[in-house]
């Protein structure tokens, strides 16, 4: 029973699952766990239900308020929690954090960000930039937060200047799971010096990635490339192609990079490849002092 030392339950809620992480009034981690209740298999009516029978279970009192970021605050979330239009302050997020009805303690949901022109938006990862800027005392420079949908972001003193997505993720899990090249990728391994060449050849000719794709599955059928090599080779051709396209992101110096160590390490390889300098952090670190840092900044805590 955490009765008497939860101070605060800190909650990334996703598209597919959802993480949780219980506080103590120093900002330690006393309980956490994850769960597959995301936002896509939850109505809005269901999302109280989930969090307080995993607060339940874990013996955190009613009383024990929560701040969610992320997908639980899309339009077909827990409650819509409406886009900041950029350029944006990330210590903004905690003033305009909506309530959630329906739960059984103080729950708030912090807003995502948007862009015009280019069209553009982010949730859940507008709280990891305010952990790093609240982390560095204030930070300028390129984030890049490598994920289903990577996120390229201009941060100046603290403020989201502007950003892009790449769907670099999501296309490759369509590739391996339901396109031909899914007969050439499937099973586990990896091969590193393939994903390197690949990268490379990315780099230097973007426009000739989509034949290169194919190539995968003609080289797979001839017997001339295993699973992982082809895994890699596919892993290489995307990301380098998304680095070329975001090239002007990395010309102010260091890309910090916020993401599952795995990925985030492809990047930083990637980069390296192209030539920039790249810095990994603790991606649920920065998590965690976004979603503390903005729970303070909501009016009726401040």
């Amino acid at each position: 029973m955490l009765t008497n030392t939860a101070a605060l339950v800190a909650v990334d809620w996703g598209t597919t699952c959802f993480r949780l992480w219980v506080l103590d009034q120093g900002g330690a981690v006393i309980a956490n766990l994850r769960g597959a209740e995301g936002m896509s298999v939850l109505s809005p009516d269901q999302f109280a239900p989930v969090l307080e029978a995993k607060l339940d279970q874990l013996g955190v009192p009613d009383g024990v308020p929560a701040v969610i970021c992320g997908m639980a605050g899309a339009a077909q979330g827990w409650v819509e929690a409406a886009y900041l239009p950029v350029p944006c302050a990330v210590t903004d997020l905690g003033a305009h954090a909506v309530p959630a009805p329906g739960a059984q303690r103080p729950a708030h949901i912090l807003p995502g960000l948007s862009q015009r022109a280019p069209d553009d938006v982010m949730r859940g990862e507008e709280t990891q930039l305010l952990g790093l800027v609240q982390s560095s005392g204030g930070f300028d420079g390129t984030v890049c937060m490598p994920g289903t949908h990577t996120k390229w972001v201009t941060l100046k003193g603290g403020v989201v200047a502007g950003f892009s997505t790449a769907m670099t993720g999501e296309m490759f899990a369509l590739l391996t799971r339901q396109s031909v090249l899914r007969h050439a990728t499937g099973g586990g391994g990896w091969d590193t010096a393939a994903f390197s060449d690949a990268v490379a050849d990315a780099l230097e000719a973007p426009v000739s990635v989509p034949e290169a794709l194919f190539s995968i599955r003609a080289s797979s059928l001839l017997g001339a490339l295993d699973a992982p090599r082809a895994r890699a080779r596919l892993s290489g051709f995307l990301i380098g192609a998304e680095i070329a396209a975001m090239r002007r992101y990395c010309l102010s110096g260091p890309v910090t990079l916020i993401g599952d160590d795995a990925l985030a390490g492809l990047y930083r390889a990637a980069l390296d490849i192209a030539g920039f300098d790249a810095v990994l952090t603790d991606a649920d670190a920065l998590t965690l002092t976004g979603l503390r840092t903005a729970n303070a900044q909501i009016p009726e805590y401040a």
